[in-house]
Protein backbone atom coordinates (compact mmCIF):
# COMPACT_ATOMS: atom_id res chain seq x y z
CA UNK A 1 0.00 0.00 0.00
CA UNK A 2 1.18 3.47 -0.49
CA UNK A 3 0.91 5.98 2.02
CA UNK A 4 1.07 9.78 1.69
CA UNK A 5 1.54 11.54 5.08
CA UNK A 6 0.57 15.24 4.27
CA UNK A 7 1.46 18.25 6.88
CA UNK A 8 -0.72 21.62 5.70
CA UNK A 9 1.13 24.82 5.75
CA UNK A 10 1.36 27.42 8.31
CA UNK A 11 0.09 30.15 8.05
CA UNK A 12 2.81 33.21 8.21
CA UNK A 13 2.92 34.28 12.40
CA UNK A 14 5.49 35.00 14.49
CA UNK A 15 5.83 30.92 15.62
CA UNK A 16 6.90 30.20 12.05
CA UNK A 17 10.03 32.52 11.88
CA UNK A 18 9.22 32.01 7.90
CA UNK A 19 11.66 35.43 7.47
CA UNK A 20 14.17 34.21 9.59
CA UNK A 21 15.13 30.88 7.97
CA UNK A 22 15.62 32.69 4.95
CA UNK A 23 19.05 33.79 6.27
CA UNK A 24 20.36 30.20 7.00
CA UNK A 25 18.62 28.67 3.58
CA UNK A 26 16.36 26.63 5.81
CA UNK A 27 12.60 26.06 4.32
CA UNK A 28 10.70 25.60 8.00
CA UNK A 29 11.80 25.80 11.57
CA UNK A 30 10.85 21.58 12.25
CA UNK A 31 9.85 18.61 10.65
CA UNK A 32 6.32 16.93 11.77
CA UNK A 33 6.80 14.85 14.80
CA UNK A 34 3.58 13.34 14.91
CA UNK A 35 3.51 12.49 11.27
CA UNK A 36 6.76 11.12 11.63
CA UNK A 37 5.97 9.05 14.79
CA UNK A 38 3.12 7.81 12.83
CA UNK A 39 4.62 6.66 10.11
CA UNK A 40 6.91 4.96 12.19
CA UNK A 41 3.64 3.04 13.61
CA UNK A 42 2.40 1.88 9.83
CA UNK A 43 3.18 -1.78 8.52
CA UNK A 44 7.03 -1.83 7.42
CA UNK A 45 5.84 -3.76 4.10
CA UNK A 46 3.64 -0.35 2.71
CA UNK A 47 5.76 2.31 0.94
CA UNK A 48 5.70 5.77 2.69
CA UNK A 49 6.15 9.08 1.52
CA UNK A 50 5.88 12.93 2.97
CA UNK A 51 5.23 15.95 1.94
CA UNK A 52 5.52 18.90 4.02
CA UNK A 53 3.47 21.34 2.94
CA UNK A 54 6.20 24.27 4.50
CA UNK A 55 8.82 22.70 2.57
CA UNK A 56 7.41 22.17 -1.21
CA UNK A 57 3.49 22.19 -2.30
CA UNK A 58 1.78 18.76 -2.62
CA UNK A 59 1.98 17.96 -6.50
CA UNK A 60 -0.43 16.40 -8.02
CA UNK A 61 1.65 13.55 -9.28
CA UNK A 62 1.89 13.20 -5.09
CA UNK A 63 -1.89 12.24 -4.77
CA UNK A 64 -1.76 10.07 -8.21
CA UNK A 65 0.99 8.14 -6.39
CA UNK A 66 -0.38 7.74 -3.04
CA UNK A 67 -3.34 5.09 -2.23
CA UNK A 68 -4.48 7.21 0.92
CA UNK A 69 -3.23 10.54 2.30
CA UNK A 70 -2.78 10.60 5.66
CA UNK A 71 -2.78 14.46 7.83
CA UNK A 72 -2.33 15.49 10.70
CA UNK A 73 -2.44 19.68 11.93
CA UNK A 74 -3.04 22.09 14.01
CA UNK A 75 -5.83 24.23 14.54
CA UNK A 76 -3.71 27.33 12.81
CA UNK A 77 -3.71 25.08 9.72
CA UNK A 78 -7.19 24.40 9.40
CA UNK A 79 -7.47 26.15 6.05
CA UNK A 80 -4.54 24.31 4.31
CA UNK A 81 -6.23 21.20 6.21
CA UNK A 82 -9.44 21.51 4.12
CA UNK A 83 -7.74 22.59 0.60
CA UNK A 84 -6.24 19.47 0.95
CA UNK A 85 -8.87 16.99 1.88
CA UNK A 86 -10.69 19.00 -1.03
CA UNK A 87 -7.97 17.83 -3.60
CA UNK A 88 -7.88 14.17 -2.14
CA UNK A 89 -11.75 14.40 -2.55
CA UNK A 90 -12.05 15.51 -6.26
CA UNK A 91 -9.06 12.96 -7.54
CA UNK A 92 -10.94 9.77 -5.69
CA UNK A 93 -7.72 9.68 -2.69
CA UNK A 94 -9.22 8.22 0.38
CA UNK A 95 -7.77 10.16 3.48
CA UNK A 96 -7.28 9.58 6.83
CA UNK A 97 -7.22 12.01 9.47
CA UNK A 98 -5.82 12.76 13.49
CA UNK A 99 -4.25 15.24 15.70
CA UNK A 100 -5.33 18.22 17.32
CA UNK A 101 -7.47 19.73 14.66
CA UNK A 102 -9.35 16.45 14.02
CA UNK A 103 -9.28 15.37 17.79
CA UNK A 104 -11.30 18.82 18.81
CA UNK A 105 -13.16 19.76 15.58
CA UNK A 106 -13.75 16.41 13.61
CA UNK A 107 -17.56 17.58 12.69
CA UNK A 108 -16.52 19.92 10.55
CA UNK A 109 -14.57 17.55 8.14
CA UNK A 110 -17.46 15.74 7.02
CA UNK A 111 -15.33 14.35 3.65
CA UNK A 112 -12.53 13.11 5.52
CA UNK A 113 -13.04 9.21 5.02
CA UNK A 114 -11.52 7.87 8.23
CA UNK A 115 -11.13 9.77 11.58
CA UNK A 116 -8.12 8.68 13.68
CA UNK A 117 -8.38 10.38 16.89
CA UNK A 118 -7.42 11.33 20.09
CA UNK A 119 -3.27 9.53 20.76
CA UNK A 120 -2.41 7.34 18.10
CA UNK A 121 -1.04 4.96 20.14
CA UNK A 122 -4.37 4.03 20.93
CA UNK A 123 -6.73 4.50 18.46
CA UNK A 124 -4.23 3.71 15.37
CA UNK A 125 -3.55 0.07 15.43
CA UNK A 126 -7.95 -0.69 15.19
CA UNK A 127 -8.12 1.15 12.21
CA UNK A 128 -5.25 -1.02 10.45
CA UNK A 129 -6.57 -3.91 11.66
CA UNK A 130 -10.09 -3.03 10.56
CA UNK A 131 -8.32 -1.97 6.98
CA UNK A 132 -6.56 -4.83 6.81
CA UNK A 133 -9.86 -6.69 6.95
CA UNK A 134 -11.54 -4.34 4.18
CA UNK A 135 -14.10 -3.09 6.77
CA UNK A 136 -12.12 0.75 8.03
CA UNK A 137 -15.27 2.33 9.80
CA UNK A 138 -15.07 6.46 9.91
CA UNK A 139 -14.17 6.96 13.28
CA UNK A 140 -12.24 5.60 15.75
CA UNK A 141 -11.79 7.41 19.04
CA UNK A 142 -10.14 6.53 22.29
CA UNK A 143 -10.13 8.89 25.58
CA UNK A 144 -7.96 6.70 27.63
CA UNK A 145 -3.94 8.42 27.65
CA UNK A 146 -1.64 6.18 25.66
CA UNK A 147 1.56 4.89 27.35
CA UNK A 148 3.89 6.89 26.02
CA UNK A 149 6.72 3.75 26.50
CA UNK A 150 4.93 2.35 23.61
CA UNK A 151 5.63 5.18 21.37
CA UNK A 152 8.01 3.92 18.54
CA UNK A 153 11.61 5.92 17.53
CA UNK A 154 9.99 8.36 14.23
CA UNK A 155 10.46 7.73 10.86
CA UNK A 156 13.10 10.23 9.92
CA UNK A 157 14.56 8.66 6.35
CA UNK A 158 10.76 9.97 5.36
CA UNK A 159 12.18 13.88 5.65
CA UNK A 160 15.66 15.74 4.67
CA UNK A 161 17.38 17.36 7.77
CA UNK A 162 18.78 19.89 5.70
CA UNK A 163 15.31 21.54 5.37
CA UNK A 164 14.95 22.11 8.70
CA UNK A 165 16.72 24.52 11.50
CA UNK A 166 15.61 22.32 14.37
CA UNK A 167 15.13 19.06 15.29
CA UNK A 168 12.06 18.23 17.41
CA UNK A 169 11.96 15.14 20.02
CA UNK A 170 9.01 14.68 22.64
CA UNK A 171 9.96 13.45 25.97
CA UNK A 172 6.61 14.03 28.11
CA UNK A 173 2.71 14.23 27.23
CA UNK A 174 0.11 16.33 29.81
CA UNK A 175 0.54 19.54 32.25
CA UNK A 176 -0.35 19.54 35.67
CA UNK A 177 -1.89 23.21 35.05
CA UNK A 178 -5.31 23.80 33.58
CA UNK A 179 -5.43 27.10 32.59
CA UNK A 180 -8.65 28.38 31.21
CA UNK A 181 -7.93 29.42 27.58
CA UNK A 182 -5.06 25.97 26.96
CA UNK A 183 -6.46 23.38 25.16
CA UNK A 184 -3.84 20.57 26.52
CA UNK A 185 -5.39 18.86 29.57
CA UNK A 186 -8.50 18.66 27.26
CA UNK A 187 -6.32 16.76 24.86
CA UNK A 188 -3.32 14.82 26.62
CA UNK A 189 -4.69 15.20 30.81
CA UNK A 190 -3.18 16.94 33.89
CA UNK A 191 -0.93 13.57 34.59
CA UNK A 192 2.48 13.89 33.01
CA UNK A 193 3.12 10.62 31.19
CA UNK A 194 6.98 9.98 30.70
CA UNK A 195 9.15 7.97 28.14
CA UNK A 196 11.66 6.09 29.59
CA UNK A 197 15.14 7.00 29.48
CA UNK A 198 16.51 4.56 27.03
CA UNK A 199 13.70 5.06 24.98
CA UNK A 200 14.59 8.81 24.60
CA UNK A 201 18.04 8.36 24.27
CA UNK A 202 17.49 5.86 21.48
CA UNK A 203 15.44 8.84 19.90
CA UNK A 204 18.49 11.43 20.42
CA UNK A 205 20.87 8.64 19.21
CA UNK A 206 19.02 7.90 16.08
CA UNK A 207 19.17 11.89 15.52
CA UNK A 208 23.13 11.72 15.72
CA UNK A 209 23.62 8.60 13.59
CA UNK A 210 21.29 10.49 11.22
CA UNK A 211 24.12 13.40 10.79
CA UNK A 212 21.92 16.26 12.66
CA UNK A 213 24.15 18.72 14.23
CA UNK A 214 22.31 21.49 16.47
CA UNK A 215 19.31 22.69 17.65
CA UNK A 216 16.47 20.16 19.43
CA UNK A 217 12.80 21.12 20.43
CA UNK A 218 11.57 18.81 23.32
CA UNK A 219 7.98 19.86 22.15
CA UNK A 220 6.66 18.62 25.90
CA UNK A 221 4.06 21.40 26.67
CA UNK A 222 5.64 21.27 30.01
CA UNK A 223 8.95 20.02 30.39
CA UNK A 224 9.04 20.36 34.24
CA UNK A 225 5.83 18.40 35.11
CA UNK A 226 7.67 15.85 36.48
CA UNK A 227 10.17 17.07 38.05
CA UNK A 228 11.92 14.42 40.02
CA UNK A 229 12.21 12.39 37.53
CA UNK A 230 14.34 14.37 35.46
CA UNK A 231 16.47 15.25 38.31
CA UNK A 232 17.16 11.73 38.90
CA UNK A 233 17.21 10.01 35.61
CA UNK A 234 17.07 11.66 32.24
CA UNK A 235 19.00 15.09 32.82
CA UNK A 236 22.06 13.42 34.53
CA UNK A 237 22.14 10.85 31.39
CA UNK A 238 21.14 13.27 28.98
CA UNK A 239 24.49 15.17 30.34
CA UNK A 240 26.57 11.83 30.33
CA UNK A 241 24.80 11.19 26.22
CA UNK A 242 25.90 14.59 25.62
CA UNK A 243 29.91 14.30 26.90
CA UNK A 244 30.20 11.40 25.22
CA UNK A 245 29.77 12.61 21.49
CA UNK A 246 30.86 15.71 22.04
CA UNK A 247 27.99 17.69 22.84
CA UNK A 248 26.76 17.53 19.22
CA UNK A 249 23.13 19.17 20.28
CA UNK A 250 21.71 21.93 22.06
CA UNK A 251 17.78 21.89 23.59
CA UNK A 252 15.21 23.88 23.99
CA UNK A 253 11.55 23.94 25.29
CA UNK A 254 8.27 24.86 27.42
CA UNK A 255 8.65 24.65 31.02
CA UNK A 256 6.00 26.77 34.02
CA UNK A 257 7.38 29.51 35.68
CA UNK A 258 8.08 27.75 38.94
CA UNK A 259 10.95 26.48 37.10
CA UNK A 260 12.46 29.84 38.88
CA UNK A 261 11.99 27.82 42.46
CA UNK A 262 14.20 25.49 41.52
CA UNK A 263 17.87 25.89 40.96
CA UNK A 264 19.06 22.34 41.18
CA UNK A 265 17.05 21.81 37.56
CA UNK A 266 18.51 24.56 36.29
CA UNK A 267 21.93 23.66 36.98
CA UNK A 268 21.10 20.31 35.44
CA UNK A 269 19.10 21.29 32.28
CA UNK A 270 21.44 23.63 31.20
CA UNK A 271 24.72 21.28 31.76
CA UNK A 272 22.49 18.51 29.84
CA UNK A 273 22.60 21.55 26.89
CA UNK A 274 19.53 23.02 27.48
CA UNK A 275 19.59 27.18 26.39
CA UNK A 276 16.10 28.07 25.95
CA UNK A 277 12.84 27.80 27.35
CA UNK A 278 9.62 29.23 26.28
CA UNK A 279 7.11 30.46 29.27
CA UNK A 280 3.73 31.57 29.20
CA UNK A 281 3.89 34.84 31.42
CA UNK A 282 0.65 35.74 30.09
CA UNK A 283 0.30 38.83 31.82
CA UNK A 284 1.74 40.67 34.56
CA UNK A 285 -1.71 41.51 36.29
CA UNK A 286 -2.95 39.30 38.54
CA UNK A 287 -6.32 40.09 37.37
CA UNK A 288 -5.83 38.40 34.98
CA UNK A 289 -3.93 35.41 36.30
CA UNK A 290 -6.50 34.65 38.57
CA UNK A 291 -9.52 35.33 35.53
CA UNK A 292 -7.57 32.65 33.80
CA UNK A 293 -6.35 29.84 36.31
CA UNK A 294 -2.80 30.75 36.03
CA UNK A 295 -2.30 29.53 39.72
CA UNK A 296 1.56 29.24 38.62
CA UNK A 297 2.29 32.80 38.03
CA UNK A 298 0.39 34.21 40.96
CA UNK A 299 1.58 35.63 43.89
CA UNK A 300 5.24 35.68 42.61
CA UNK A 301 8.03 38.36 41.09
CA UNK A 302 7.40 37.49 37.58
CA UNK A 303 10.06 39.77 36.67
CA UNK A 304 12.16 38.44 39.30
CA UNK A 305 11.26 35.01 38.59
CA UNK A 306 12.71 35.64 35.02
CA UNK A 307 15.70 37.69 35.44
CA UNK A 308 16.57 34.34 38.07
CA UNK A 309 16.18 31.86 35.00
CA UNK A 310 18.27 33.83 32.53
CA UNK A 311 20.82 33.70 35.07
CA UNK A 312 21.03 30.32 36.00
CA UNK A 313 21.93 30.29 31.75
CA UNK A 314 18.64 29.99 30.23
CA UNK A 315 16.99 32.73 27.59
CA UNK A 316 13.55 32.87 28.30
CA UNK A 317 11.07 33.39 25.23
CA UNK A 318 7.43 34.61 26.71
CA UNK A 319 4.06 33.84 25.45
CA UNK A 320 2.08 37.20 26.37
CA UNK A 321 -2.22 37.52 26.11
CA UNK A 322 -4.63 40.48 25.47
CA UNK A 323 -7.56 40.47 25.98
CA UNK A 324 -9.01 39.02 29.34
CA UNK A 325 -12.64 39.95 30.51
CA UNK A 326 -10.32 41.91 33.54
CA UNK A 327 -7.75 43.88 31.37
CA UNK A 328 -7.80 47.53 32.07
CA UNK A 329 -7.22 50.18 29.52
CA UNK A 330 -3.65 50.12 30.98
CA UNK A 331 -2.74 47.13 30.24
CA UNK A 332 -1.02 47.43 27.19
CA UNK A 333 1.32 50.17 28.75
CA UNK A 334 2.10 47.45 31.32
CA UNK A 335 2.68 44.58 29.33
CA UNK A 336 5.19 47.04 27.28
CA UNK A 337 7.09 47.70 30.23
CA UNK A 338 7.25 44.11 31.89
CA UNK A 339 8.70 42.87 28.25
CA UNK A 340 11.04 45.62 28.64
CA UNK A 341 12.17 45.42 31.62
CA UNK A 342 12.50 41.69 31.41
CA UNK A 343 14.88 41.44 28.19
CA UNK A 344 12.39 38.69 26.92
CA UNK A 345 13.42 39.00 23.43
CA UNK A 346 11.23 36.70 21.81
CA UNK A 347 7.73 38.25 22.98
CA UNK A 348 5.22 36.33 21.29
CA UNK A 349 2.31 38.85 21.31
CA UNK A 350 -1.57 37.48 20.91
CA UNK A 351 -4.86 37.98 21.29
CA UNK A 352 -6.98 35.79 23.43
CA UNK A 353 -8.59 33.27 21.23
CA UNK A 354 -11.27 30.58 22.28
CA UNK A 355 -9.85 27.30 21.44
CA UNK A 356 -12.70 24.54 21.20
CA UNK A 357 -12.54 21.80 24.19
CA UNK A 358 -10.99 24.71 26.71
CA UNK A 359 -12.71 26.07 29.77
CA UNK A 360 -12.75 29.17 28.08
CA UNK A 361 -14.54 28.00 25.10
CA UNK A 362 -17.10 26.50 27.63
CA UNK A 363 -17.65 29.44 29.59
CA UNK A 364 -17.66 32.25 26.55
CA UNK A 365 -20.34 29.48 24.94
CA UNK A 366 -22.36 29.34 28.30
CA UNK A 367 -22.33 33.66 28.31
CA UNK A 368 -23.58 33.83 24.50
CA UNK A 369 -20.36 35.63 23.55
CA UNK A 370 -19.12 33.14 20.85
CA UNK A 371 -18.30 34.34 17.37
CA UNK A 372 -17.69 30.91 15.58
CA UNK A 373 -14.39 28.62 15.99
CA UNK A 374 -11.18 30.06 16.64
CA UNK A 375 -8.19 29.87 13.13
CA UNK A 376 -5.74 29.41 16.15
CA UNK A 377 -3.93 32.11 15.29
CA UNK A 378 -3.31 34.01 18.58
CA UNK A 379 -1.79 36.75 16.33
CA UNK A 380 -4.90 37.29 13.80
CA UNK A 381 -7.13 40.47 14.88
CA UNK A 382 -10.46 38.57 13.83
CA UNK A 383 -11.99 37.58 17.30
CA UNK A 384 -13.97 34.52 18.26
CA UNK A 385 -15.77 35.98 21.09
CA UNK A 386 -17.36 39.29 22.35
CA UNK A 387 -14.53 40.77 24.87
CA UNK A 388 -15.24 43.32 27.67
CA UNK A 389 -13.19 45.82 25.93
CA UNK A 390 -14.12 47.56 22.88
CA UNK A 391 -13.29 45.64 19.87
CA UNK A 392 -11.42 48.72 18.54
CA UNK A 393 -9.52 49.88 21.71
CA UNK A 394 -8.95 46.20 21.92
CA UNK A 395 -6.99 45.44 18.43
CA UNK A 396 -5.61 49.48 18.71
CA UNK A 397 -3.95 48.31 22.15
CA UNK A 398 -2.24 45.14 20.45
CA UNK A 399 -0.63 47.17 17.76
CA UNK A 400 0.48 49.35 19.87
CA UNK A 401 2.35 46.50 22.41
CA UNK A 402 3.31 44.92 18.67
CA UNK A 403 4.95 48.70 17.40
CA UNK A 404 6.49 49.34 20.72
CA UNK A 405 8.39 46.30 21.69
CA UNK A 406 9.47 45.30 17.94
CA UNK A 407 10.84 48.93 16.58
CA UNK A 408 14.38 48.35 16.29
CA UNK A 409 14.99 50.46 19.40
CA UNK A 410 13.45 48.83 21.69
CA UNK A 411 14.18 45.42 20.14
CA UNK A 412 17.59 45.63 20.28
CA UNK A 413 17.45 46.93 23.81
CA UNK A 414 15.92 44.03 24.95
CA UNK A 415 18.88 41.78 23.20
CA UNK A 416 21.50 44.04 25.16
CA UNK A 417 19.27 44.06 28.47
CA UNK A 418 19.24 39.93 28.14
CA UNK A 419 22.69 39.61 27.38
CA UNK A 420 23.56 41.29 30.82
CA UNK A 421 21.69 38.97 33.08
CA UNK A 422 22.56 35.96 30.60
CA UNK A 423 24.70 33.04 32.16
CA UNK A 424 25.58 30.60 29.79
CA UNK A 425 27.84 27.56 30.62
CA UNK A 426 31.83 28.51 30.12
CA UNK A 427 32.80 26.82 26.74
CA UNK A 428 32.12 27.38 23.24
CA UNK A 429 28.49 28.35 21.75
CA UNK A 430 26.38 26.30 19.51
CA UNK A 431 26.21 28.05 16.39
CA UNK A 432 23.31 27.38 14.41
CA UNK A 433 23.25 25.66 10.58
CA UNK A 434 24.12 28.15 8.23
CA UNK A 435 25.98 30.64 10.53
CA UNK A 436 28.41 31.83 8.23
CA UNK A 437 26.11 32.62 5.36
CA UNK A 438 23.54 34.00 8.26
CA UNK A 439 26.03 36.45 9.19
CA UNK A 440 27.03 37.82 5.83
CA UNK A 441 23.26 38.37 4.71
CA UNK A 442 22.74 39.68 7.93
CA UNK A 443 25.19 42.60 7.04
CA UNK A 444 24.10 43.23 4.01
CA UNK A 445 20.13 43.06 4.72
CA UNK A 446 20.11 44.42 8.19
CA UNK A 447 23.20 46.62 8.52
CA UNK A 448 23.13 47.94 5.13
CA UNK A 449 19.53 48.52 3.34
CA UNK A 450 17.83 48.03 6.51
CA UNK A 451 15.94 50.67 8.64
CA UNK A 452 17.55 49.39 11.71
CA UNK A 453 20.81 49.29 10.72
CA UNK A 454 21.74 51.83 13.24
CA UNK A 455 20.61 49.44 16.57
CA UNK A 456 22.60 46.61 14.49
CA UNK A 457 25.45 47.51 14.33
CA UNK A 458 25.62 49.11 18.06
CA UNK A 459 24.58 45.13 19.06
CA UNK A 460 26.88 44.23 16.77
CA UNK A 461 30.01 45.99 18.35
CA UNK A 462 29.07 45.80 21.78
CA UNK A 463 28.70 42.40 21.82
CA UNK A 464 32.02 41.61 19.72
CA UNK A 465 33.66 43.49 22.26
CA UNK A 466 31.38 43.19 25.59
CA UNK A 467 30.31 39.79 25.36
CA UNK A 468 31.99 38.39 22.42
CA UNK A 469 30.81 34.56 23.30
CA UNK A 470 27.46 35.66 22.39
CA UNK A 471 28.26 37.34 19.23
CA UNK A 472 26.19 34.62 17.35
CA UNK A 473 23.60 34.84 19.65
CA UNK A 474 23.46 38.34 18.82
CA UNK A 475 23.01 38.11 15.13
CA UNK A 476 20.28 35.09 15.78
CA UNK A 477 18.13 37.10 17.66
CA UNK A 478 19.06 40.90 15.12
CA UNK A 479 17.41 37.90 12.56
CA UNK A 480 14.85 37.37 15.11
CA UNK A 481 13.87 40.96 14.91
CA UNK A 482 13.46 41.21 11.26
CA UNK A 483 10.93 38.45 11.09
CA UNK A 484 9.07 39.24 14.13
CA UNK A 485 8.68 43.00 12.42
CA UNK A 486 7.64 41.91 8.99
CA UNK A 487 5.02 39.41 11.25
CA UNK A 488 3.85 42.70 12.78
CA UNK A 489 3.39 44.44 9.54
CA UNK A 490 1.27 42.13 8.67
CA UNK A 491 -0.62 42.04 11.66
CA UNK A 492 -1.24 45.94 10.88
CA UNK A 493 -2.58 45.22 7.44
CA UNK A 494 -4.94 43.04 8.30
CA UNK A 495 -5.95 45.39 11.20
CA UNK A 496 -7.12 47.80 8.90
CA UNK A 497 -9.71 45.79 7.54
CA UNK A 498 -11.14 44.01 10.81
CA UNK A 499 -13.66 42.26 10.77
CA UNK A 500 -15.03 40.69 14.22
CA UNK A 501 -18.22 38.90 12.55
CA UNK A 502 -20.55 41.11 13.91
CA UNK A 503 -20.97 44.52 14.61
CA UNK A 504 -20.03 46.21 17.81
Amino acid sequence: MKILLVYPLYPDTFWSFRHALRFIDRKASFPPLGLLTVAAMLPGAWEKRLVDMNVRPLCDDDLAWADCVFISAMSIQRTSAQEVIERCRQRGVKTVAGGPLFTACHEDFPHVDHLVLGEAELSLPPFLDDLSRGEPRHIYADERRADVRDTPIPLWKLVDIRDYAAMNVQYSRGCPFDCEFCDITALLGRTPRTKQLPQLLAELESLYVWGWRGAIFFVDDNFIGDRKKLKRELLPAMIDWMEERGRPFYFYTEASIDLADDGQLMELMVRAGFQEVFIGIETPLEEGLAESGKVQNRNRDLLASVQHIQRAGLQVHGGFIVGFDSDPPSVFDRQIRFIQESGIVTAMVGVLIALRGTRLYQRLQREGRLLGEATGNNTAVTLNFIPRMEVKKLIAGYRTILDTIYSPRNYYQRVIRLFREYRPLPGKFNLQPGYVGALFKSILLLGVIGKERYYFWKLFFWSLFRKPRLFPLAITYAIYGFHFRKVAEKIRGAERSLAVGRPE
